[in-house]
């Protein structure tokens, strides 16, 4: 064969790319609606009268939901075949954005958004076997830089579409576009898929899931009813957590002995692995939980409209997307414990501005922020992880991006749940103003009549107070999000930590198949 016609085979040829196209539709809705909710989180409070810590749970639920069905995919897409598996989320997705949208209260929200997680985190996994399917590995490479597409727009365009829509339509709309974006998609899907045969495929663990995912959920509600109540005394937050944590700590004593366990966790013999591992969960907690805490600082403190405040988050995808493919291509290059640390210490000078956050801070100083937040964004998750599965023997390499993946929604829902907390606990120190109480009952705080006054102005005709008492209530707003902010600062820079025992030499790759080629193998991160 000529170079000639082994660089044609290389390009990505009109039948795969027809193909690409439904997976980067699956993935631009899947992506997009992490982000598009991060903007409608102070809406959802005004909406539904609900505390942050409660409205958080749109967010908790839904990564919940996409770690339990990850490694679902897998073997259902062997049992049923993977388009037809593919369509399914699809419509399951699309069927739950519709429901979203007919929320009549927050508990109603949250139990479709856990819907909308079902099918979403089937159509990353399931997209990226579909693609290398109709690709071949050769051409792996290729395929991650169009889905990288999805990947890098979505933190820029998710936080301001979603700010529009809410804007000039109504909050119904960020859950009411997918509809028919979802059923082009099933359309497209139909005609472009190749047809499959679904094989036998080796046993799922299903004692597995129910243990780790309503543990995971019962631990987190009860850290969410924390600061409703007020102390860990209360049924309501000591029973959830313990029965919670008593199915974590039994998920882990038990995935040890089945053959083929939900998580693989005897993959944490690998030093790599685990060091990767711990890296991205510590970072993730903090980062992915303070990150729904910034278009609401915009919003609550400064009373920016919702579109204002998705476009004042633009900077920190841009700053991904500039360092992104650099950090791809010196992944194979430069040994990443010389890279991220590097990239971590951005984070942490970018994260430094909004500790410092009063009523007043200076955009152009939180822009700057989120800008050299991105550039370390960008330069840590993907080199992270792809150098960590590199060092898996080809038989573990599934296993272990499953664990990856699951281990990223997890500490997403921790970290939105445990920020969600903090914040929440921090407003409900606010000085209550004598007189005057909400529709339950409770007495307003100065700091909730100013954050509801900044969305809402004419509150302040509805009930006259002191000028003075606004002003004292968006300061202590305002020092709220910078004390949660610091925790989220302290947790980034201890993950600095375990950044320093990453490998600072060169590791040969394990990814090897029997004719002893390299096997490339995607990371699925979103």
């Amino acid at each position: 064969m000529t170079q000639q016609s082994v660089a044609t085979s290389d390009k990505l040829d009109a039948a795969v790319l027809k193909v690409a196209g439904v997976v980067v539709l699956g993935a631009i809705m899947s992506i997009l609606d992490v982000t598009v909710v991060s903007v409608a989180l102070p809406k959802f409070q005004s909406e539904f009268d609900a505390s942050y810590a409660r409205v958080a749970w749109t967010m908790t639920a839904y990564t919940l939901a996409l770690a339990t069905v990850i490694p679902l995919s897998g073997w259902a897409a062997d049992r049923f075949g993977t388009k037809r598996l593919y369509m399914v989320a699809l419509a399951l997705f699309t069927i739950g954005s519709g429901l979203c949208a007919t929320a009549d209260t927050i508990g109603e929200l949250i139990g479709y958004r856990v819907l909308q997680g079902l099918g979403g985190g089937m159509l990353m996994p399931l997209g990226m076997t579909i693609m290398t399917r109709a690709a071949g590995p050769h051409r792996i490479g290729r395929l991650m830089a169009v889905l990288g597409i999805p990947m890098l727009l979505g933190p820029i365009g998710g936080p301001i579409l979603g700010g529009w829509l809410i804007d000039t339509a109504s909050w119904h709309w960020i859950f009411l576009i997918n509809l028919p974006i979802g059923v082009v998609g099933l359309i497209y899907a139909q005609f472009a898929l190749p047809k499959d045969a679904p094989e036998p495929s080796e046993s799922f663990d299903f004692v597995g899931m129910l243990m780790l995912s309503p543990g995971l959920a019962l631990f987190l509600y009860g850290i969410s009813s924390l600061p409703e109540v007020g102390t860990f005394a209360e049924t309501k937050v000591w029973a959830p957590m313990l029965v919670g944590g008593a199915l974590v700590v039994a998920f882990v004593l038990y995935s040890f002995k089945p053959r083929h366990p939900l998580l693989d966790l005897r993959l944490f013999r690998n030093r790599s692995l685990t060091i990767a591992s711990v890296t991205m969960f510590v970072f993730i907690i903090a980062f992915m939980g303070a990150g729904l805490l910034f278009p609401s600082y915009f919003l609550q403190v400064r009373g920016e409209s919702t579109l204002a405040a998705g476009l004042l988050m633009a900077p920190q995808g841009i700053g991904a997307m500039i360092t992104m493919p650099i950090a791809g291509t010196l992944a194979d290059r430069v040994p990443i414990g010389r890279t991220v640390p590097f990239a971590l210490g951005l984070i942490v000078v970018g994260f430094f501005g909004f500790t410092q956050v009063d009523p007043q801070t200076s955009y152009w100083m939180l822009g700057g922020s989120l800008f050299v937040m991105g550039l370390g964004m960008g330069g840590t998750m993907m080199p992270i992880m792809t150098s960590a599965l590199r060092t898996l023997q080809a038989q573990e390499v599934a296993r272990g991006s499953t664990l990856v993946n699951i281990l990223q929604q997890i500490g997403g829902s921790v970290g939105a749940a445990v920020m969600s907390v903090i914040l929440t606990n921090e407003l409900n120190g606010s000085r209550p103003i004598p007189g005057l109480v909400d529709q339950s009952g409770k007495p307003i705080t100065e700091a909730g009549l100013a954050i509801a006054s900044q969305q809402r102005p004419e509150l302040l005709q509805q009930m006259p107070v002191d000028p003075s008492i606004i002003e004292r209530g968006l300061d202590f707003a305002a020092k709220s999000f910078a004390s949660t902010f610091w925790v989220a600062f302290a947790l980034v820079v201890l993950t600095i930590i375990p950044a320093a025992f990453l490998p600072r030499r060169r590791q040969p790759a394990q990814l090897d198949d029997p004719q002893g080629e390299q096997v490339k193998t995607p990371v699925v991160i979103h």
